[in-house]
Formats: C-alpha cells, structure tokens, sequence
C-alpha cells in the first residue's frame, strides 16, 4: 500500500513558477514508476511526466517539454515537479502517481490532487 500526498499547488501570476512536490508512505516506494497528472475543469486527466524506477529516465508530455523539470528523491520517498514559465492554460489539480507491476498485477495509486492556477 502507498499512500501519495501532494502539496505546492495555488495561485500564481503567467510566467510565473511553483515546485509541486508528493511525499509517498510505504517501504517500496523506489520499486515504482512515479508520474504526475493534471485535470483541467471539463477535460479529461492528462499525463505530465513519468519517471522510471529503474534507470530514473524521464518522459514528458509536450505540454511541458522545456518547461517542466521532474525528479525524485528515493530517500526522501518524493517526487517533484518544477514548473516554469506557467501559462494559463496549465491551470489544472495536479495528481502524483504511482504504479508498479508485480508479474502481470499492476499496482496503482493516486494521490488527492492539488490545485494549480495560472491567472493574472
């Protein structure tokens, strides 16, 4: 069982920048693949960066690319996400994910969200 929470989240000005950071309970914490979502009112939940477990590579989806830095910190059990250069349209909740693969059983886990709002 992992518990996922997340803070950081509020207000901020366009071009402006916030660090979102999800601190995970539970002893396996490195073993997961960590990644976050966002979801903006009206539209459908959306992949933002994944980093692996293993090798620690990074993914992100377009919407970020240059923007948006992700890392984690196994001995702190947390992952972040600095966001840079924030637009409007980045207004979102912000979600950490967690999943693993034990043979073909995927564990998953989500954390509460936290609010992210680009506005002048």
């Amino acid at each position: 069982q992992v518990q996922l929470v997340e803070s950081g989240g509020g207000l901020v000005q366009p071009g402006g920048s916030l660090r979102l950071s999800c601190a995970a309970s539970g002893s396996t914490f490195s073993s997961y693949d960590m990644s976050w979502y966002r979801q903006a009112p009206g539209k459908e939940r959306e992949l933002v960066a994944t980093i692996a477990s293993v090798g620690g590579s990074i993914n992100y989806a377009d919407s970020g690319k240059g923007r948006f830095t992700m890392s984690r910190d196994n001995a702190k059990k947390s992952v972040y996400l600095q966001m840079n250069s924030l637009k409007p349209e980045d207004t979102a909740v912000y979600y950490c994910n967690a999943v693993r693969f034990l043979g073909s059983i995927m564990r998953q886990y989500w954390g509460q969200g936290t609010q992210v709002t680009v506005s002048s």
